[in-house]
């Protein structure tokens, strides 16, 4: 049970959790068993911990409701211009705590559960994540969700309610098994089914040209059921709404097959039909040209764009009246943003929604096409970019098929218009790669078909315009922009580290929550010896909290004057982890070498998932987790080094660790991050960061100070050089680089698995005959670089007042600015801060 607050304590988190009213607490414990009596049928001799969990998420959601329906009855009566943020990915992790740090319940909710005799973290602890998105791309997705409401933009998450998420990921005997999802197992307390606004989607059949236009017949229907799920804005009485669509069968399901005695066949393969919505696809950075994955793409936007025309044309809150018909005006009342190009089949069904149902000529349909659409691209990887074959789209969307024909026929002639005689261009820029088996570019399609296009940090955006859509840049530069992404400083601050939080707003008031560049104002005080012992003491709390929990977890002592060095994201070749272990192991064999220097002692954490079918990564985890049965038993090294691989790393495991990082490593191959929005988590969390010059790296080097950030390797131009030149040959520096080739030698004998000699013979094999991100080439700086990590940490109020410069720096990288430019930039909109007329009225 928890103890009581102090009055020191209770003074210190008061502002920027919201005041614990005595009106407020009794309220709270009236609603709570009202819930747990009526909505969970239960007293408290039998209830369980899960239901009192339910029943304070049903007492949250109370405070949500109101606020909730009044904001759609504004957007109604206001009539602004709306933004629908499509993304194939939204990864919420837990709602509850967000909710309250959003409505400002978060004491008054602690001691009323208090009083109640419970236990407000095991409460916590009861919801499931809501793991439905992969990494940085579905993270993004849910920032922007909550910077949205914030600044008060009529804005609508829309995507896929996927029965299982992400995968659990389980270690065993050090290699990653995967469990399903099962995260609607218990009922989901903050999603309401609206069967009324159920949606049909049509799949298959053919086309047929009628004098009339074109009819898409003999489809197979599917019914797409919105889930709403409520994104409160913060302190601004705002609340937004995220829907997803579930895939049900239609009653009327293949039951021709009745007569012939099929009823119970047909009944039973009701289930292909719900099969879109069963799971997400666990890739990050890699495409997989499945016919349910071009399904899921498809149902999303098709049931998007019936709800994006009905709210159109109806604009008075539950009114089904049509009240506009002239689509010339879309482009003034809505936006579509696409997050990557797997929503891309909004811009082929919005042509088939206005040419084909609403009767546009081809060239206004298009015009309103264009301008309705915004494209962002979040990866210049080849193997992740999305190329669908030709006859997998004609089977499953013939009508869809012959509107990108139509779309590239013209696009073609407008491109040999302005560069006559270029064939060579032509078939580079084409919607349709010719070649062995024909393939339909998704990325060109939306470059053609909107009228924005982005990367997600500045040297991505250049990256972008000078490689990867270089001539499409040459035909449109006005297109293309830069939106450098961002966080949430409530959930990756106030929420998951509230002793920072307190402190800073101690110094500076609270403003700094809605406006991140207020935290400019920390830079006076990188001198004052109180505030560097503040900060130093909130990060060693909550050090000593992570270390017991892994102390619980992996039943590793941790040595908590230790560094926690954290790598944490997906686990792919770019990102590179494989040099980390580089270090991991060059590290081990130094304090070997010589047991008795002073060695700065650390704790390395590796966390992430592989995709479940990408072998190396796998692989990348098993030697991870072999470094680590090394290490962390060698009793020579002691507490000085210790290797953990954290398991199922997902949104509430980061918001555990990220508080306790003193190193961030952020080493990807230069010109390969997109961004990063793991480096920006820890950078606001008060951790350094150790980095290539890439993503959004770049930026907040900049904004932090170069001085500040431990910045080692290739640049972009030189990784160019190289390939330009005489190439990368790892060769040369395994034979330069003793501390290298020690460390190869050891993975490839056997030293970090006696018992299978050859188990990384492929890794190995790997990184010195075909590493296309140059590890062995950045490893030197590393090391050195690491070495003067190391150095700084030995010097505390040095460290921590490179910490401060880096927490100043950190106003840039909220997804609030991001939003904002977008909003101004790419959607036509102007953010408002709050609604004072919005307060729910009972």
């Amino acid at each position: 049970m928890s103890k009581p607050l102090s009055d020191h304590d209770k003074r210190k988190q008061i502002s920027v959790r919201g005041l614990a009213g005595v009106e407020n607490v009794a309220e709270l414990k009236v609603a709570f068993n009202r819930h747990l009596h009526f909505t969970l049928v239960k007293d408290r001799n039998v209830a369980n911990k899960r239901d009192y969990y339910f029943a304070l998420a049903n007492t949250v959601r109370d405070h949500l409701v109101g606020r909730w329906i009044r904001t759609q009855q504004y957007y109604y009566e206001k009539d602004p211009k709306r933004v629908y943020y499509i993304s194939l990915e939204f990864y919420m992790g837990r709602t509850l705590q967000n909710t309250m740090v959003n409505l400002a319940l978060e004491n008054a909710c602690d001691e009323a559960i208090y009083q109640l005799g419970l236990d407000m973290e095991e409460l916590e602890d009861m919801e499931e994540d809501a793991g439905l998105g992969n990494g940085g791309l579905g993270r993004l997705a849910a920032c922007f969700l909550d910077s949205m409401a914030s600044l008060g933009l009529a804005a609508y998450g829309y995507g896929i309610r996927y029965e299982f998420g992400i995968f659990n990921q389980k270690i065993v005997n050090g290699w990653q098994v995967e469990e399903a999802d099962d995260w609607l197992r218990y009922g989901n307390p903050w999603e309401k089914a609206r069967p009324e606004y159920m949606r049909p989607v049509k799949f298959y059949g053919r086309t047929e040209h009628t004098p009339d236009g074109v009819k898409w017949v003999d489809t197979q229907v599917v019914l797409a059921l919105p889930y709403d799920t409520p994104i409160p804005g913060y302190r601004n009485n705002i609340v937004n709404t995220m829907r997803l669509w579930s895939a049900k069968a239609p009653c009327d399901f293949n039951l021709k097959d009745f007569n012939v005695g099929g009823y119970i066949q047909a009944v039973l393969d009701r289930n292909l039909c719900e099969n879109i919505s069963r799971v997400l696809y666990p890739n990050d950075n890699f495409f997989e040209g499945k016919e349910l994955r071009l399904k899921q793409e498809y149902f999303v936007v098709a049931a998007t764009l019936q709800d994006v025309v009905r709210r159109f044309k109806a604009s008075k809150f539950g009114s089904r009246e049509i009240v506009r018909t002239d689509f010339a005006e879309l482009p003034n009342k809505v936006a579509i943003q696409l997050n990557d190009t797997h929503p891309a089949m909004a811009i082929p069904e919005l042509m088939r929604v206005l040419v084909d149902e609403e009767k546009l000529g081809w060239d206004k349909a298009w015009d309103v096409c264009v301008r309705t659409c915004a494209y962002t691209n979040h990866t210049v990887l080849p193997e992740a970019l999305e190329r669908w074959p030709i006859d997998l789209f004609h089977h499953l969307l013939p009508r869809h098929l012959e509107i990108i024909y139509e779309i590239n026929r013209r696009f073609m002639e407008y491109v040999a218009s302005k560069f006559p005689g270029d064939n060579d261009r032509l078939r580079r820029m084409s919607l349709i790669e010719e070649g062995g088996c024909k393939k339909v570019n998704m990325a060109h399609l939306c470059i053609v078909g909107s009228h924005a296009v982005n990367g997600v940090a500045r040297i991505h955006s250049e990256i972008l315009i000078a490689t990867l859509f270089k001539d499409f840049y040459e035909l449109d530069p006005h297109k293309f922009q830069n939106k450098t992404n961002g966080i949430t400083p409530r959930r990756w601050l106030v929420m998951c580290n509230p002793g920072l939080a307190e402190v800073i707003a101690e110094k500076i008031g609270e403003e700094f929550i809605r406006d991140l560049d207020q935290l400019k104002r920390l830079l006076k005080f990188v001198n004052d010896d109180a505030f560097i012992r503040d900060i130093a003491k909130v990060k060693q709390e909550n050090k000593l909290k992570f270390a017991v929990h892994l102390e619980e977890h992996y039943k590793v002592k941790i040595n908590p004057q230790s560094m926690f060095d954290f790598q944490v994201k997906r686990i792919h070749e770019y990102k590179r982890q494989l040099l980390n272990c580089l270090h991991m192991i060059t590290y081990y064999n130094r304090i070997k070498k010589e047991p008795n220097k002073h060695w700065t002692p650390r704790t390395i954490m590796v966390g992430g998932k592989a995709a479940p079918g990408y072998h190396t990564a796998k692989m990348i985890i098993r030697l991870i987790t072999a470094i680590g049965e090394v290490v962390n038993h060698d009793p020579v090294v002691g507490d000085r080094l210790k290797v953990i691989f954290l398991e199922n790393y997902r949104v509430t495991l980061a918001e555990k660790a990220i508080p306790s990082a003193d190193l961030s490593e952020q080493i990807s191959t230069a010109g390969t991050e997109a961004s990063g929005t793991g480096n920006m988590k820890f950078m606001l969390n008060g951790a350094l960061t150790i980095g290539t010059m890439d993503g959004a790296n770049v930026e907040m080097a900049e904004e932090a100070g170069e001085e500040n950030f431990f910045i080692f390797g290739m640049r972009v131009e030189d990784v160019d050089a190289m390939d330009a030149g005489k190439g990368y040959h790892a060769s040369e520096y395994y034979n330069r680089i003793p501390e290298l080739k020690q460390a190869m030698d050891q993975i490839a004998g056997g030293f970090f698995s006696p018992k299978q000699p050859d188990l990384f013979k492929e890794l190995v094999d790997l990184l010195m005959h075909h590493d296309r991100f140059k590890v062995f080439a950045d490893y030197e700086a590393y090391i050195k670089c690491q070495d003067k990590v190391n150095q700084l940490y030995k010097n505390p109020k040095e460290w921590t007042k490179m910490v401060i410069h880096n927490i100043a720096g950190c106003g840039k990288f909220s997804s609030d600015r991001t939003i904002a430019q977008y909003a101004r930039e790419i959607w036509g909109m102007e953010p408002i801060d709050t609604i004072p007329d919005i307060l729910p009225r009972h």
